[in-house]
């Protein structure tokens, strides 16, 4: 975490290894940063970006053996529960997208007010693959009902200059290294309040909707054959790049 330019705060996901996945403990600490910026009265912007070639690759799945239902309960909660304060923020909030945007870190990047992609950025939003419903609603609200049941239903990748011409995406990626945001014109509690009269809150619904979606059946059981069928796809493109 850091803020480089008066007002605006940067948080880096810092695990490039592991594509900056969405580990239990980079969870916390991410929720952490944000609601540090939005208690600091002198933060009027909150910068989310991604160490390495991706912004975000979505869930940690490297250790789903050790995991119990509860545990992974657990988890998507709290990624829900870190996508709404973004989404309900009283200040400004940018996403800079690179390389993969997948599942969860797709969600985390629509959460924000300005979204930006570079032009090597690809988005998917592979959850219902598995049975989950995260994000999806904040999502139709991006670019449309229809749009967002067609993507999140078909796992299809978007490219950044369709994620651009969609609403998905705000504008590319280098605008904002070129003019960083300035101030509000208005006090926190006016953006609040300006943000509640164009945003309906629906944290208890979304919320709902997760839960439910992890009720359903055994979501280790999905996470893990999910997992197993992105290995075996990865290791036939591996074979057919092979000379």
């Amino acid at each position: 975490m850091h803020a480089a330019t008066p007002g605006v705060v940067t948080l880096t996901l810092d695990h490039p290894e592991k594509g900056n996945a969405l580990s239990a403990p980079l969870v916390e600490r991410l929720s952490e940063g944000i609601q540090g910026a939005i208690a600091d009265p002198s933060v009027h912007t909150l910068v989310i970006q991604g160490a390495g070639r991706h912004f975000c690759t979505g869930f940690d799945l490297s250790d789903l053996e050790q995991e119990t239902e509860g545990d992974l309960l657990y988890r998507f909660i709290q990624i829900e529960r870190l996508l709404s304060t973004l989404w309900h923020a009283p200040i400004r909030t940018v996403a800079i997208g690179q390389g993969h945007v997948l599942g969860a870190g797709a969600d985390l990047f629509t959460a924000c007010d300005i979204r930006l992609a570079r032009p090597d950025t690809a988005f998917r939003f592979p959850g219902a693959s598995f049975g989950l419903v995260l994000g999806t609603r904040r999502l139709a609200e991006r670019v449309g009902a229809d749009r967002a049941l067609a993507w999140t239903s078909s796992g299809a990748s978007i490219k950044q200059e369709e994620a651009i011409a969609c609403g998905l995406a705000s504008q590319s990626g280098d605008a904002f290294a070129a003019q960083p945001p300035a101030p509000h014109r208005t006090d926190r509690e006016t953006f609040s309040a300006l943000r509640a009269a164009t945003r309906a809150d629906r944290r208890d619904q979304d919320l709902a909707a997760l839960v439910a979606s992890i009720m359903n059946s055994s979501l280790k059981a999905r996470l893990l054959a999910h997992r197993d069928r992105a290995r075996a796809a990865a290791a036939q493109r591996k074979k057919a790049a092979s000379p």
